[in-house]
């Protein structure tokens, strides 16, 4: 018997709550740090489905790894550009492994380590066996710019799924937050490699914290 409309919205809907419930369950759950990685021979073997933060400097990667696992000092956030300076894995509650990684663009830190740090997470992202996906931090009071270029361009051609993640929604109104996603959603269109969605999120305000977390908890290990 062929589903009727009203049927499919009240399916969807119920899906989205189920969806919105497993996501809040699972990041309620302990969330550990288990290494800090400098070099790639200290990465921990992979085991968990792992998820990335990429963005450049002070994106607000660290305070957004807090606002999902509703922690506040979890993830090391800082307002110095750069701080993070190794490759950061929690493993929140033997599902799913979160990873914060080093900031791109500008760094307060000498160039030699900028090149190193680069280079190490341009390797494990191009080489990780268990990601199942980056999401690409970009402040939504400054939309995508050249600096995020190469690291999109390079999981492109890795062929390794990323999502862009609009952080700081909350600067912007309403009307210019729509647009925005609009925008960047139409810029990615041609980019082999990038989901079609994306997300708006304010680690201070809560804004879109729900459902991405409910985007990622898909990815977990099964209960």
């Amino acid at each position: 018997m062929t589903e009727s409309l009203d049927e499919a919205i009240l399916r969807e809907r119920a899906e989205a709550a189920a969806g919105l419930e497993a996501g809040r369950l699972l990041f309620a759950k302990e969330c550990t740090f288990i290494n800090g990685s400098m070099k790639l021979e200290t990465i921990p073997p992979g085991g968990l489905p792992e998820i990335a933060f990429a963005g450049r400097s002070n994106v607000g990667k660290s305070s957004l790894v807090n606002a999902l696992t509703g922690r506040k000092t979890l993830a090391r956030a800082s307002n110095t550009p750069g701080r993070t300076q190794q490759i950061n894995f929690f493993d929140l509650g033997g599902r799913l492994m979160l990873v914060d990684l080093p900031g791109y663009g500008y760094a307060e830190a000498p160039k030699t380590e900028i090149r190193r740090w680069t280079d190490l997470v341009n390797k494990y992202l191009k080489g990780r066996a268990p990601l199942r996906r980056v999401c690409v931090l970009v402040d939504a009071r400054h939309g995508l710019k050249p600096v995020d270029e190469p690291v999109m361009q390079m999981l492109d051609d890795a062929a390794v799924s990323y999502q862009v993640v609009l952080t700081k929604a909350d600067k912007l109104r309403p009307n210019a937050l729509a647009d925005l996603v609009e925008e960047t959603q139409t810029a990615l269109l041609k980019r082999r490699a990038a989901h079609p969605q994306v997300c708006a999120v304010s680690a201070l305000e809560g804004i879109g914290i729900p459902d991405l977390r409910a985007i990622l908890t898909a990815f977990a290990e099964p209960v």
